[in-house]
């Protein structure tokens, strides 16, 4: 028998997160091929404990009880206890989240399961409590009462365990042999979506009220590609209200993630770098067509953020600020009036009370949170200049209180979506040191975190480690092709070529189609999780439908755009029978039957960067954006294949699909091109 090591093993971690529990009185062990061993050899049921850093809910929990010693000798003698970060393990926390799902739970964190010996699920909740409260038991309770089944009642526990492990199986959702989307269906459940949007203050219905970036990115492009206003309406209107609330931090940049009322006003305090990416695109894309001050605000502001507070060593993109900090909920970020007026004396606190909701009573537990909420316009221009200088007062203030945690690992999948989202936000905005940042940052998760041309997922003190997910791969894609359409280079199409291949070779799914989550080569997991819903990101599969088009456009190679098709049919009854969860597959779909394609042709000596400007100010999400010289050879498959400049001056052609514009080479006019092609008028049946 294998002698068991005793006492906690966290110590020798990297992660943040573990790195927290280092000195529990719990005898915690990570994931890995020792802990699962010492499961099996002792017999004992494991308690499977997943969080991330900047989790609220997780840090009361660990405070409560495991730190409590009482509690964790009860746990030390019925369990063998681990511990994941779910942002390190992604993979783990897929498995058994959907095993919570499958019992009828809502999901939330900390994850709180108990498994077999042999690392099955057979029940399991979220947040318990010390004592008894809030209708749930005491957590010692739980734990006393789940050992005494798991040895007086093994047959129950066999039959939870298949049946959950039954349901975790990888499988095609919804009805079989369903054809993807047409164009008049993708319009129809644009135009159905509708009636689940806040027509007061955007965003879903209800609260709590997350962002939703995928749902408003495919309303986004399904207005332009169907004409009609409401879609693209009810995308500004969420964003501004994001953008205005008490959601965005207004002194320092940056959004945190969600908000538990319907108005945007009080945010869950922790900024997370993917929210931070998506919402970042999605408001470049509102900026590029409509201007607005207020976005061009936002999107500078939350990029002096990034940079200020989230690029660690060598230029990789950090992972999170906490939501705590002195032990307490936003208290890092929230305001008395009397503090305000201290700081900005009496005649410009009161401006700023007035503008930003601040009184003597609050608007949070007694405090004050920051938001324009009551009055969404911007002010004048000289009232928004004082502004400015009142921010950086109360900013360099909060300087000196006691900061959040910071969780600084590097994930790739992360990256990728911001390395995208800011070398797109440079090019619309015309900011080439925020490009030098993307860039940065992709050379770093190149550089730091890929070795034998496999990625890793995460990367910490020196060390890059968990097997990486197909989400990984994805998004750094994505990153690859934004650095691609940005600066012309054509290492990054290599780049993202090669890591398609990897993805082809150990995650494509096979008869099932699409990308399982999990490498054909990670040892350590039960099953691989396998689905093409989004979540708080987008879905591994959903991107790749874009990706593999985008390739496509790029290369010709065919075998690019028949994966996305066979994407897209996988998932084809699960994206009709829910949509909403389904959002970036069904934008990936327009990606499928509409793909965009400008290609500048410039003669030599030629330059094309005032097409190359205008296209900054239209909103083609997605657009493939090839600049050649003339004479230089498009693939035979490409719509503009054979296209040439005309009169010896750089040409656009702008190409939806099998259909290229006619030859631009006014800048003036390319705009209207581009809003033209997008468009396509369906006749109804």
């Amino acid at each position: 028998m294998q002698e068991r090591v005793s006492g906690n093993q966290l110590g020798g971690e990297t992660s943040p997160y573990l790195l927290q529990h280092k000195d529990n009185p719990v005898h915690w062990r990570p994931w890995g091929p020792a802990a699962l061993a010492e499961a099996r050899s002792s017999g004992k049921p494991i308690l499977l404990s997943v969080g991330y850093a900047a989790c609220h809910w997780c840090h009361v929990m660990a405070h409560e009880s495991f730190e409590d010693v009482d509690t964790a000798r009860v746990m030390n003698e019925l369990f063998v206890n681990i511990k994941v970060d779910r942002e390190e393990r992604p993979d783990i926390d897929a498995i058994y989240m959907g095993a919570l799902h499958a019992l009828g739970e809502q999901g939330g964190w900390p994850l709180t399961m108990f498994l077999t010996p042999n690392a099955e699920p057979f029940w399991g909740g979220t947040y318990f409590p010390k004592e008894e409260r809030f209708g749930r038991p005491s957590f010692a309770c739980v734990l006393k009462e789940v050992a005494r089944i798991h040895a007086e009642e093994p047959g129950k526990i066999r039959q939870n365990a298949d049946v959950l492990k039954a349901q975790l199986q990888p499988r095609q959702r919804g009805a079989a042999g369903t054809e993807p989307p047409s164009e008049a269906m993708l319009a129809d459940i644009a135009r159905r979506m509708l009636a689940a949007i806040d027509p007061m203050n955007g965003g879903l219905h209800g609260a709590p009220k997350f962002p939703q970036t995928s749902l408003f990115a495919f309303l986004w492009r399904a207005g332009f590609r169907y004409g009609f206003d409401s879609p693209l309406e009810a995308a500004d209107l969420t964003l501004t209200h994001i953008a205005q609330g008490g959601i965005y931090d207004h002194l320092g940049g940056g959004f945190s993630r969600y908000s538990v009322d319907p108005r945007w006003l009080v945010p869950h305090f922790e900024k997370m770098l993917y929210d931070n990416a998506l919402l970042l695109d999605l408001m470049t894309e509102a900026w590029r067509e409509n201007t607005m001050p207020l976005y061009a605000e936002r999107i500078a502001e939350t990029v002096t953020w990034l940079l200020r507070e989230m690029v660690v060593e060598g230029g990789g993109f950090a992972s999170s600020l906490d939501a705590d900090s002195e032990g307490e909920e936003g208290k890092f970020y929230v305001w008395s009036l009397s503090e305000i007026e201290e700081v900005l004396g009496k005649e410009d606190a009161a401006l700023f009370a007035e503008i930003y909701a601040v009184t003597e009573v609050g608007n949070f537990e007694g405090h004050n949170i920051l938001n324009r909420l009551d009055s969404l316009e911007l002010r004048d221009a000289e009232t928004e200049t004082r502004l400015i200088e009142m921010r950086a007062k109360l900013l360099e203030r909060r300087g000196g209180r006691v900061r959040p945690g910071f969780d600084d690992k590097v994930l790739a999948d992360w990256n990728g979506l911001m390395i995208s989202a800011l070398a797109n936000a440079a090019e619309a905005c015309g900011r080439a040191d925020w490009l030098e940042a993307a860039e940065r940052a992709f050379d770093f998760v190149v550089t730091r975190m890929v070795t034998g041309g496999r990625l890793f997922h995460s990367y910490r003190a020196g060390e890059a480690k968990a097997p990486a997910s197909a989400s990984d791969y994805a998004n750094m894609i994505r990153g690859s092709l934004a650095l691609a359409t940005v600066t012309g280079k054509r290492d990054y199409i290599e780049r993202a070529r090669e890591w398609a291949g990897v993805l082809d070779k150990h995650y494509w799914a096979g008869e099932l189609g699409g990308y399982y989550f999990a490498a054909d080569d990670t040892a350590d997991l039960i099953v691989r999780p396998f689905s093409g819903y989004d979540e708080a990101t987008p879905n591994a599969n959903a991107v790749m439908v874009s990706n593999l088009m985008a390739l496509y456009l790029r290369t010709g190679d065919a075998r690019y755009r028949d994966r996305a098709e066979v994407i897209l049919r996988a998932f084809a009854g699960a994206m009709l029978e829910n949509p909403v969860a389904h959002a970036g597959l069904l934008a990936g779909a327009l990606d499928v039957l509409a793909p965009a394609l400008v290609v500048l042709i410039v003669p030599e000596g030629g330059d094309a960067t005032e097409l190359r400007r205008v296209l900054s100010n239209v909103s083609l999400p997605n657009a493939v954006v090839q600049e050649v010289r003339e004479g230089e050879a498009l693939p035979a498959s490409s719509p503009a294949h054979g296209k040439t400049a005309i009169d010896g001056k750089p040409t656009a052609y702008v190409c939806l699909g099998p259909q290229c514009s006619l030859p631009v080479t006014d800048p003036a006019a390319l705009a209207e091109s581009v809003r033209a092609a997008r468009l396509v008028v369906l006749t109804s049946s």
